[in-house]
């Protein structure tokens, strides 16, 4: 069977899931000639078409030729996702497929976890092996949620235990929102994310992580949105993800499968939280002044101007693994040259027992920007994703903020009275410390002492 019938599952979680999903799908849509409505788009006579590529792997078609994501959306309480069963794009998914309770799991890790993860996802998971069922060699399952919420905390690692148990031979990677240090959206963000990391961290291969104060600097600095909104937000992230999915949805001469992403930016088990960046992030006014070489594009790569998540400062922690995934007409040749000037750079690291660093994927079918989006349209660009020690950085920060409040055992009664221990905080944080030290073990070389489980 050829590697793009291979089927991959989307699992949207909380409010956050739910808004990436509505950017993502419309971001595929595009470049599958896919409509709001699930039809075909009708193609175009001037040159700039939108033409229709099938994509049995990120949609089923229903024999009269409509094309249905094969995506399930899960939320704890209704409202965004009615909300964007309203909108226009609501008519695409199947209804069957979007999960919603009845009560807000409040920001809170406990309440997601213990109270009403067992409600909504008796329907949710009724509704995943149904759509594993219709697959006929389904390769794994794509989740997106944030660490901070109570449904992305809570609801998720209870979804992951499950998804363990249930399909143990399918891959799981996750798109993950981090809570950014300046811009948090909930005091209790800390505990959520500590709990969570801890609660899944064997239930997870790999986990792309953004932060929205990243996005929101590269939306604000490098496409100049004088006050980015969750849709500017939404929409980088889905032109993002997008590059990193295109060689599960197009053929192409070195493609990326999902067990892939693992293999090669995994070094060790609990170290599979690599970082995400994108190149070119350009203007339409600035489009015909900037240059698009391979080499220039590679080289942003590695600017913390273009990465997803703040880690300390430039130059600071080692590389242990990059994928570099390719799309457009592009030849091998010049991103040998690329990766050759990147390794002569000083300002780039990696770790001494990693020699080779690099695994690269070329995919043919060049990106497609939103029209009237912030991105301005170009024929090639490259998405990394980056195994990096200074990754580590994020975890102490949210660690030193989970200690400040947990000092005071500040707000700690509101998961408890959800039926959670408090040794379980203990134990979340201990995990997230050995997490740390993971890494910079990673960093100074010291390999055999490295947690494997």
């Amino acid at each position: 069977m050829p590697r793009r019938n291979r089927e991959t599952m989307s699992i949207h979680l909380g409010q956050a899931g739910v808004q990436m999903g509505e950017a993502i799908w419309t971001q595929y849509g595009l470049e599958h000639g896919i409509g709001m409505d699930g039809q075909r788009m009708a193609e175009m006579a001037d040159g700039c078409d939108t033409q229709f590529h099938a994509c049995p792997a990120f949609y089923s078609e229903n024999g009269e030729g409509r094309y249905v994501p094969r995506a399930v959306f899960i939320d704890t309480e209704p409202m965004v996702i009615d909300q964007m069963q309203a909108a226009e794009i609501g008519e695409l998914f199947n209804p069957d497929y979007l999960v919603r309770g009845k009560e807000d799991a409040a920001n809170n890790y406990a309440r997601g976890y213990y109270s009403l993860s067992h409600r909504t996802l008796v329907g949710a998971f009724e509704a995943i092996r149904q759509m594993a069922e219709d697959a006929d060699n389904l390769q794994g399952m794509l989740l997106y949620h944030s660490f901070g919420g109570g449904t992305g905390s809570g609801v998720t690692a209870h979804l992951l235990q499950q998804l363990e148990e249930e399909f143990p031979r399918k891959t799981r990677l996750s798109f993950s929102v981090y809570p950014s240090s300046y811009l948090c959206t909930s005091v209790v963000e800390p505990y959520n994310t500590v709990l969570m990391t801890h609660r899944s961290m064997n239930s997870m291969e790999c986990s792309f992580m953004m932060d929205n104060q990243a996005i929101y600097s590269i939306c604000s600095s490098r496409l100049s949105i004088e006050r980015p909104s969750y849709a500017n937000l939404n929409q980088l992230i889905g032109q993002v993800v997008s590059g990193v999915t295109a060689s599960l949805r197009f053929g192409g001469d070195l493609n990326v499968d999902m067990s892939e992403f693992q293999t090669n930016l995994v070094p060790y088990p609990r170290l599979h939280f690599p970082l995400i960046s994108f190149a070119p992030i350009i203007t339409c006014e600035n489009v015909n002044h900037e240059n698009h070489d391979i080499g220039a594009m590679t080289k942003q790569l590695f600017e913390p101007a273009c990465q997803m998540v703040r880690c300390g400062s430039p130059g600071r922690g080692k590389y242990m693994a990059c994928c570099l995934l390719y799309r457009g007409h592009i030849l091998p040749k010049d991103i040998n040259e690329a990766i050759a000037s990147i390794k002569a750079t000083r300002s780039v690291r990696f770790v001494d027992w990693c020699p080779t660093g690099f695994k690269i994927g070329i995919n043919a079918m060049p990106p497609k920007m939103a029209p009237n989006g912030d991105l301005a349209p170009v024929r090639r660009c490259v998405t990394m994703l980056a195994s990096t020690t200074a990754i580590s950085d994020a975890w102490s920060n949210i660690d030193e903020k989970f200690d400040i409040m947990y000092r005071k055992r500040a707000f700690v009664h509101w998961f408890v009275g959800e039926g959670m221990e408090m040794q379980e905080f203990s134990e979340a944080r201990e995990n997230l410390a050995c997490l740390e030290m993971d890494y910079r073990e990673a960093d100074s070389g010291v390999s055999s002492d490295v947690s494997e489980f």
